[in-house]
């Protein structure tokens, strides 16, 4: 089966290169062309990792049910029906869903409640080491009720008991892979095996070259572009001339601004700017555990070295027009962000008034000095990442106006990793991906996170409480103020510096119609897609 698929592939591709002479794809042809960088390792729901496998999947399986986009997760409301067509809570500690009538497979087989099960079981399973088994393992667990309702059930009260019963878990089916031992899985490549109940279905997979998915007729076709294909490039500048050569129609995020500037001076395509989910912070190491400088467990130091900082300039400087410095540790798509949050201003005399009432004063050297202490500090960064290094470079010359020696040390990202674990470092450029629960926050910024992703091992109890509130408080108006608060009290505190967020910039031919982008996974609307004639 997998031979014959990868036929058909060499097959599609041949008629699309044939029928367009060569030349951008021709407009009578039903297929759309996305150019990725890098080849998923799997499709397959628990199994994926990576955004283009992310993108892929979520043509083919489906959620019990969809957030809204710049929904709030603990506003029932902001839900849509997917698989589920109807939910209701039961009581405090569960939810039943029914599924939607006629639901069926791709290959034919109706979807049931034992589908919903299995796949909930899968995904909480340490086998798998899926990303989302960490959020479900002990949190919740489905039954099935009877032909076509689903009962879950929590371990505990809280807001957000309906996005953890749909966000994090992708249906697939009980009838395929329950025979398959699940430690072998990933090695799994026969693409009859990946069947879903989503408006898209894989027809090939041609590795290292491309992925090919029509779409699914079973029940009625929901898709109005018939085929897509991924084509895997190498690495950025590859994936773009993909789409700079009409060989493709979309990429997700062009890159550099001078890689915008040669799509923007292409006729053929248009540069579409959305907000990342992405953020990026310098974060201190203010706990000694693991050793680092003491200095910066210093509040009043901290909060200095912050106010010396330009950060919308840096923002700007590093990623190009539309990057913005966030009010918090996050990005512009998570729905707590508020602008009036408040931060320490950027103010280079009130940072010198507070480093002299702190008594560090400034040396013949230029470097301040307190006592036989100097102030300085080293900041860790990937040596993979252009962006963290150019953000360190950019701190360590407005650290030096202010009077603090500043270094940067440059690893492999597995070394930055490790040394983030075991806390030898003074401060560290991170970067993290927003999901739409803003609980993620108290896993970096809390005691709980010590030993986790809390690497500075910051501990305030004040801002635990607070935390503690957000968490617990039930519409979206009393948690934004909760979480507000929280934020107030962590900026005051100055653990870290969040230095931006960025907007991405997709290449989109002109051929391509109503594609409307949602930032948490920018595909999810490729079914709605069409293609001008």
């Amino acid at each position: 089966m997998y031979q014959h698929s990868v036929a058909v592939g060499s097959a599609l591709l041949l008629v699309l290169a044939a029928g367009c002479g060569g030349e951008r794809p021709c407009t009578r042809c039903d297929t759309i062309v996305i150019a990725a960088t890098g080849e998923p390792a799997s499709v397959l729901p628990p199994l994926v990792v990576e955004t283009v496998g992310r993108d892929i999947s979520d043509q083919v399986f489906e959620r019990l049910a969809d957030l809204a986009p710049g929904g709030a997760p603990i506003d029932p409301a902001a839900y849509r029906p997917r698989l589920a067509d109807q939910w209701a809570r039961v009581d405090s500690l569960t939810w039943r869903f029914h599924l939607r009538p006629g639901a069926r497979w791709q290959d034919g087989q109706p979807v049931t409640p034992r589908d919903v099960v299995f796949s909930f079981e899968a995904f909480a399973d340490s086998t798998l080491e899926s990303q989302a088994g960490e959020e479900l393992r002990g949190r919740l667990r489905a039954a099935a009720q009877d032909s076509s309702t689903v009962i879950i059930t929590f371990s505990k009260s809280y807001p957000e008991q309906l996005y953890d019963a749909t966000w994090h878990v992708r249906i697939f089916p009980a009838h395929i892979w329950d025979g398959v031992p699940r430690e072998k899985w990933g090695a799994d490549t026969a693409i009859a095996h990946l069947v879903g109940s989503g408006p898209y279905r894989v027809v090939s997979w041609q590795r290292g070259q491309a992925l090919t998915l029509a779409a699914d007729t079973a029940t009625g076709r929901r898709a109005r572009v018939g085929t897509a294909v991924w084509r895997f490039a190498a690495d950025p500048e590859a994936a773009l001339n993909l789409v700079l050569s009409g060989e493709a129609d979309l990429m997700e995020s062009v890159g550099s601004p001078e890689r915008v500037q040669r799509v923007e001076q292409d006729s053929a395509l248009r540069a579409v700017r959305y907000p990342s989910a992405a953020f990026g912070f310098l974060g201190y190491k203010v706990g000694r555990a693991g050793g680092g400088q003491p200095i910066l467990g210093d509040r009043a130091v901290r909060r200095a070295l912050n106010q010396a900082v330009d950060r919308s300039t840096i923002a700007t400087a590093v990623f190009g027009p539309g990057a913005v410095a966030p009010p918090g540790p996050m990005s512009r798509l998570l729905w707590i962000w508020d602008d009036s949050i408040a931060v320490l201003p950027h103010d280079t005399a009130r940072a010198a008034q507070a480093f002299d009432a702190a008594g560090w004063v400034r040396g013949a050297d230029g470097v301040r000095h307190k006592g036989s202490s100097r102030l300085g500090f080293d900041i860790l960064v990937p040596s993979t990442s252009t962006g963290r290094r150019r953000l360190a470079e950019a701190l360590q010359e407005q650290w030096r106006l202010a009077g603090a020696a500043v270094t940067v040390t440059a690893v492999d990202f597995p070394v930055f990793q490790e040394r983030l674990g075991q806390g030898r470092f003074d401060s560290y450029i991170g970067a993290w991906l927003d999901e739409p629960s803003a609980r993620v926050l108290t896993e970096q910024w809390s005691a709980e996170g010590v030993g986790g992703m809390n690497y500075g091992r910051y501990v305030n109890p004040a801002l635990d409480r607070l935390f503690a509130r957000a968490l617990a408080a039930a519409t979206p108006a009393e948690a934004r103020a909760q979480w507000r608060a929280a934020l107030d009290t962590l900026n005051a505190d100055a653990p870290a510096l969040f230095l931006y967020t960025p907007v991405q910039v997709a290449a989109v031919s002109r051929r391509v119609d109503s594609l409307t982008i949602d930032p948490y996974s920018w595909l999810s609307g490729l079914a709605l897609v069409s293609l001008k004639p």
